[in-house]
């Protein structure tokens, strides 16, 4: 079964001259339930008044795909196991670094979920790294990068 998403990317120039690389990368994404997030380049990436720091860049982005998606897939898991969560926050980084080819790519990602659980019913370190496991392997971003994602103090598999 294929699934299709879609997302819309506007930027205008505004009078900026252009060809002299000195325009402003702030633009917008909307998505198909209507709302529109102000994006740029990274600060990092293109130094300020051109970027917005007020604005998410793709990396931010990317990183944070992939610690909702590892989120949802965990929640349901733990679900799945009649587990009850109360909270689940995520203090997610991303690591760039240069590829075999010199170029920069988003190498890592250390998720780092603070969970809280309510009830009888609370996991075992064995059964959190279980699942943490399951989440990772079932999450469809975590599925579609070539970033190696890692939970935090959980060791891998």
């Amino acid at each position: 079964m294929a699934h299709e998403y879609t997302a819309k990317v506007s930027w205008n120039r505004d009078g900026a001259v252009f060809s002299d690389n000195r325009y402003s990368r702030g633009h917008r994404w909307t998505f198909d339930g209507g709302i529109t997030v102000q994006a740029s380049s990274a600060p990092a990436s293109v130094p300020l008044p051109y970027s917005l720091e007020n604005a998410v860049d793709p990396e931010e982005a990317l990183v944070a795909s992939i610690s909702s998606c590892h989120m949802l897939t965990f929640l349901y898991v733990a679900a799945k196991k009649r587990f009850v969560v109360d909270s689940y926050e995520d203090d997610a980084r991303g690591v760039m670094s240069k590829n075999e080819k010199g170029k920069l790519y988003v190498s890592q990602v250390t998720l780092d979920p603070k969970i809280v659980f309510s009830g009888d019913k609370v996991p075992t370190p064995e059964q959190l790294a279980e699942m943490h496991h399951l989440a990772h392997q079932e999450c469809y971003i975590a599925n579609s990068v070539l970033a190696d994602v890692v939970v935090a103090g959980i060791p891998s598999h």
